[in-house]
């Protein structure tokens, strides 16, 4: 375990949550004012994730959110928290990220994930083979020789692409990802945010069999941790309900927007459901500032992360906007 004397670097993910009663448009708007936000505190990096066919989630065409959200900032780095490489072809990845490093030079990150992202018909709906995943390790080091430098008898390139060394990251929630991030020698991104039974197992054999690489000369993990902050513990509580109840509905297989907050979830879910979600939720921290600093700082401490990914899906998009700026130690 790695103790931490301040807090490793924050940086933000957003699923440009789309909350009840309003549309994908708006929250895209949204996602551009919190990661000016972002920028303006001073986060590491701000990632967007690939979803399908969820009515809540505004981020499917990702690499367009990315150059939406680029366009509008001008130092913090951007990226994918994560393309899901199964879902395309490796080539088609590397001209889209290799076009957003050209437009942003320095700026931009590319985060792997070997989930689909969605459910099954939606995979056969994106023209995928339903067993991609099986080859996700053999794509990923495609994916690293599209971005190599060309060669001279090289008949196929990625222009824009090759040559431009964009960073690779594996993102995982399972001892899976842990082993492949090891065995290239790249970041890794642990998502405990939602699904953190296997998070102490993972970065464990990820710092124990980690290979220097050319992109890294040492182990570095981000992990994922959802944080609530708002003027009063009781506050924050109550804006955590509507992740707990998105959860819930997950739990019974009814997606949809993210919900407006409740007074009281014990009327919401059954003792089964609060059971389950608070064990897929069990990496959050919610409370007042004072609150947050403590278990943000904690957490931290427990995991040695090299680097906290921060989640913070608050239906009101001002209300999660102060919550990265009470992170922060501002407001």
């Amino acid at each position: 375990m790695t103790t931490h004397t301040t807090l490793p670097p924050l940086s933000v993910l957003d699923l440009v949550p789309i909350s009840a009663g309003s549309t994908a448009g708006q929250a895209l708007q949204h996602s551009r004012e919190l990661v000016q936000c972002a920028e303006r505190l001073g986060y590491n990096r701000y990632w967007v994730a690939e979803h399908h066919n969820m009515v809540g989630i505004a981020s499917a065409a990702t690499s367009v959110v990315i150059g939406y959200l680029a366009a509008a900032t001008s130092t913090i780095r951007l990226g994918a928290g994560g393309v899901m490489l199964p879902n395309h072809a490796p080539l088609v990845i590397a001209e889209q990220f290799g076009t957003l490093e050209s437009l942003y030079p320095g700026r931009i990150d590319l985060g792997l994930g070997r989930a689909p992202g969605t459910d099954q018909r939606t995979v056969m709906a994106l023209r995928r083979d339903p067993n991609a995943a099986d080859s996700f390790a053999d794509d990923v080091v495609e994916l690293q020789r599209w971005f190599a430098p060309a060669r001279a008898d090289q008949a196929v390139q990625a222009v824009p692409g090759a040559g431009l060394q964009v960073p690779l990251w594996i993102l995982g929630s399972s001892t899976y990802g842990a082993q492949l991030a090891a065995a290239l020698g790249l970041p890794y991104a642990f998502a405990s945010h939602f699904a953190p039974d296997a998070l102490d197992a993972a970065l464990a054999l990820y710092r124990r069999d980690f290979k220097p690489s050319a992109q890294l000369a040492k182990p570095w993990a981000m992990v994922g941790l959802n944080v609530i902050a708002a003027s009063t513990d009781a506050e924050a509580r109550r804006l955590f309900t509507s992740q707990q109840q998105a959860f819930t509905n997950m739990v019974r297989n009814r997606r949809g927007q993210l919900p407006p907050p409740i007074d009281d979830i014990e009327a919401y879910w059954s003792p089964a459901e609060k059971q389950h979600v608070q064990r897929m939720l069990s990496c959050s921290v919610v409370g007042s500032r004072e609150t947050v600093a403590r278990g943000v700082t904690d957490f931290a401490e427990q995991t040695g992360a090299d680097e906290l990914m921060v989640v913070s899906p608050i239906h009101d998009p001002a209300l999660r906007q102060r919550s990265y700026e009470l992170l922060a130690g501002q407001g």
